[in-house]
């Protein structure tokens, strides 16, 4: 069973494919939202959207791989599944390259297409639990004075005490006090917790 806050996005210009594809979707419990075009989708996309996109690779005017561009450039996370006809599939494979979730060829077993959303939904669950640690380690940066800033980047890159206190020209004990602070501000306990914290968002 789906994420309450996820949606399936379903965008097929084929209303019979739109309409058999909600009443599959449903049918399982899904939460699902349909469009006509990827110029109607585009319109209402806001980067909060959890879920996955179900595209058709082929539709008029704005193609599947043209709307994958557009919400790539603006940072859209949302996995995406392709629908393709067999003709299409170099196309869909040029889209894995570019970051597609997966696939799927027409006709296909509704089995097929339910079993890819379930991964495509786990995918978006992983990446909205690292936006929100990502979120959660900016703002503890946020906190940091200038000083401590510095030293913490000093400290990362493996410089000893003694060290940063001469780059710094700071005593060794203001560099230990600070580095202190550091570590209670970021909420780690070990240098390699406040190593891996910081290239989480670097």
């Amino acid at each position: 069973m789906t994420d309450q806050t996820q949606t399936i996005y379903v965008v097929d210009d084929d209303e019979a494919m739109r309409d058999s594809m909600t009443w599959l979707l449903e049918g399982e419990g899904y939460q699902v939202a349909c469009f006509d075009s990827g110029e109607s989708y585009l319109s209402a996309w806001r980067d909060s959207m959890r879920g996955c996109l179900i595209l058709d690779v082929r539709m008029p005017e704005m193609s599947g791989l043209e709307l994958h561009e557009k919400l790539d450039s603006h940072g859209s996370q949302l996995p995406i599944i392709f629908v393709t006809g067999h003709g299409d599939v170099p196309m869909a494979v040029a889209a894995l390259q570019r970051g597609a979730c997966d696939f799927i060829e027409k006709p296909f077993h509704n089995e097929e297409l339910l079993s890819r959303i379930e991964r495509a939904l786990e995918l978006d669950k992983q990446l909205a639990t690292r936006r929100k640690r990502d979120d959660a380690i900016s703002h503890r940066l946020d906190q940091l004075t200038q000083r401590e800033r510095e030293v913490m980047n000093l400290v990362v890159v493996g410089k000893l005490n003694k060290q940063i206190a001469d780059e710094l020209n700071i005593s060794m004990k203001t560099v230990e006090a600070h580095r202190a602070r550091v570590m209670e501000k970021m909420g780690v306990r070990t240098l390699a917790e406040l190593v891996k914290a910081v290239m989480t968002v670097k």
